[in-house]
This record gives C-alpha cells, structure tokens and sequence, in this order.
C-alpha cells in the first residue's frame, strides 16, 4: 500500500510519503527538493548496521558527499553532550548552509537530528527517514525537535519542518516486538484524541495490527499521519489545537524522566499516561465510565503494563511541574469528553492524580 499525507504549512510545507521499499528510491524522492550535495547522516547504533551502509552508498552513487554518525542507542543520547560531539563532527565533515541533514532512525534519532539541523550554522536542510512504528507516525511529523535536560524531557528544542519524511515500512520487519508495541501506543491516542472511527478499527483489527499485516500496517499510518497532519496545519507552534496531542505525556514523561529514561520506552511510559488521562477525563471532562474500560482494555489487549512505577508521588510531581507543558507552576492536561474529542485543562489537581495513578494500580 502507498500513501502520500501533504502537510500544508506555506513555504515550509512538505509531504510523508509511506510504502515498502522506499530506502532504494531516496536519490529520485530527494532529488526534486534541490538539497545541496553534502549530506550528513545521523543514526544510531542499533540502526546503523542495518540501514546505514545501504542508504549512504545510494546517495553516495547519485553524487552526493555522505558522511555517516552514529550515536548511542536510546534516550541518553538526546542530551547537550551529544549534541556537542555532533557539531564539532559536522563541523570537521565541512558541512555547509546547503548541507542538509538525514535522520535514518526512531524517535530519539529524529528529535536529535531535527535539533542539530536546527542549529548547525543557523539552519540546514533536514529530512525524516523513520525506521520505527512510533517515529513514523508520530515523531517524524509535525517539527517538534529537541533533547533532553536532567529535569525533563525536550526542554532544549525548536519547530523546524523537515523537507520530506520518507517512511518504508519495510523496515518495520526487522523492530523488535517491544519497539513495535511502543509505537503502538501513540496509534491508539490518535483514535482517543481524533477519530473514534479509527480507535473502533484498532479494537477491531487489534491482532492484525500486532502481526504486521501490510494492509492493516499501511492504512493505520497513513491515517495517524492524517490526523498529525490536520492538527499541525492549523496549529503549527502549539499555541492551541496541537497540545491535543499530549494526550498521556504529562504523566508519561514524568514517567521517564524519574526512572531516568531507562526503563520505560516513550510508548510504554505513555500508555501509562492515557489510563491516568483517562481516569482524570472521567472526573474532569465527564468521559463515560465505559470509554475508559475501552481505553484501558485496548492498551492491555496491545500488551502493556499499566502499573505506575514504584516510586513516589512527589517524585512524579515534581517533574510533572518541570515539563513544558506547565504553566506558571501550574499542571496541564489534555483530557477527552469522548473517544474521539478531547481539550486541555488546568483544573487537575494535584489529590485527582494522586488517585487515578492509585486507581490505575488495580
């Protein structure tokens, strides 16, 4: 199945493209945007042995100059010391204002690399190539990039529109299950934030989604990058309709963040966010006690432990406050009237999260 999802934001607008097999063609599909001739691929180490070679070598042989660099895998790689080995590396690769910068990996890998494109000598190029579940639909689109602080999550980012996001699904054969499940995740908030059509669909096709069946696969990323699409079109900088999407972030980076982003993947981490938003849209938004069993059913049905990790309250708290989502100190959370509309509020309290994190122990 192939999909092309536009999304409409002026001169910067761009367009996902999503089929299997698509890692050959990258000469022809950036060759239309005009990008300058020196290319700096960023990767990961679990990403690198796999795809790296392969994409390097196709550039390589439609004239491009490609160097390749490779980080860490996982969360700590988004941090300013990385960030500062990459500039000095680009730096030493000569790369110039009509370089462009190619991000071949999952989420950390985009943000990363969206985030040294950025800001290495003021702005370059920059393309999405997602080699994940999640990235594909979610962390490649839209422009949010960034890195880490010891405090919180993507304290250190900018909106910076790549020129094209190519995602082959073909990749997706080789993510290991619990990676795969992760992305699964934010394909369920989709449904909870937009589209109650679709979360019915995943309810529906839920094995068939897990398996990997192509058509399943392909029709359910092009519809989450139809929705990101939609809402980062009206809502480019987050001012309004886009903190929609933070649908189970506020706990689920707070999550990460205290277990030092080593135990939870984003996906994991969020699916534990969405039965407390749920639980908190249940009090708050007065989304029926019956929405909540499906959000939860479905999350566990996907394979996710929804238990809270042990540790405190305050702890959670207090990096709750320090995520950008806070305002003037105060919490913010995206809650749902109903599967398929949601709105942000600032009447949480700090005794309701207390409870529903409680309450999502059982």
């Amino acid at each position: 199945m192939s999909s092309i999802v536009h999304v409409a934001l002026g001169e910067r607008s761009y367009d996902i493209l999503i089929r299997d097999g698509l890692l050959g063609q990258l000469p022809e599909l950036l060759r239309p945007l005009k990008l300058g001739r020196c290319c700096a691929i960023l990767t990961d180490a679990t990403v690198s042995p796999r795809y790296a070679t392969a994409v390097r070598d196709a550039l390589t042989a439609a004239a491009w100059s490609v160097s390749v660099h490779t980080v860490p895998s996982g969360e700590s790689s988004k941090s300013l010391s990385v960030a500062g080995k990459l500039y000095e590396e680009l730096a030493e690769a000569r790369l110039n204002r009509r370089s462009f910068v190619l991000a071949l990996g999952g989420g950390v890998v985009g943000d990363l690399a969206g985030f040294i494109a950025a800001t290495f000598l003021r702005g370059v190029d920059f393309v999405q190539v997602p080699t994940t579940l999640l990235a594909m639909v979610d962390s490649s689109v839209g422009g949010k990039v960034a890195i880490n602080l010891p405090q919180g999550k993507n304290l250190v980012g900018a909106f910076y529109q790549p020129r094209i996001v190519v995602a082959d699904t073909a990749t997706l054969a080789s993510l290991p299950e619990r990676e795969f499940r992760a992305g699964v995740a934010e394909v369920i908030k989709y449904g909870v934030i937009y589209d109650a059509v679709l979360f019915a669909e995943l309810e529906r096709e839920l094995p068939a989604l897990m398996a990997k069946d192509a058509a399943v696969l392909g029709r359910v990323i092009a519809r989450c990058c139809e929705i990101k699409a939609d809402v980062v079109s009206k809502d480019e900088r987050e001012s309004g309709l886009r903190e929609i999407l933070n649908f189970g972030h506020t706990v689920g980076h707070a999550i990460e963040a205290v277990t030092e982003y080593g135990t939870y993947l984003h996906g994991e981490a969020i699916a534990i966010g969405m039965v407390a938003a749920a639980r908190l849209s249940q009090k708050h938004g007065g989304l029926a006690e019956a929405d909540v069993a499906r959000i939860e059913a479905l999350l566990r049905r996907a394979g996710f432990d929804l238990q809270p990790p042990d540790v405190s309250f305050d702890q959670l708290l207090d990096a709750m406050r320090s995520d950008k989502k806070a305002r003037d100190g105060g919490l913010r959370f995206v809650l749902a009237r109903r599967i398929g509309e949601v709105f942000s509020s600032d009447a949480v309290s700090e005794s309701d999260i207390k409870e529903v994190l409680h309450v999502s122990r059982r």
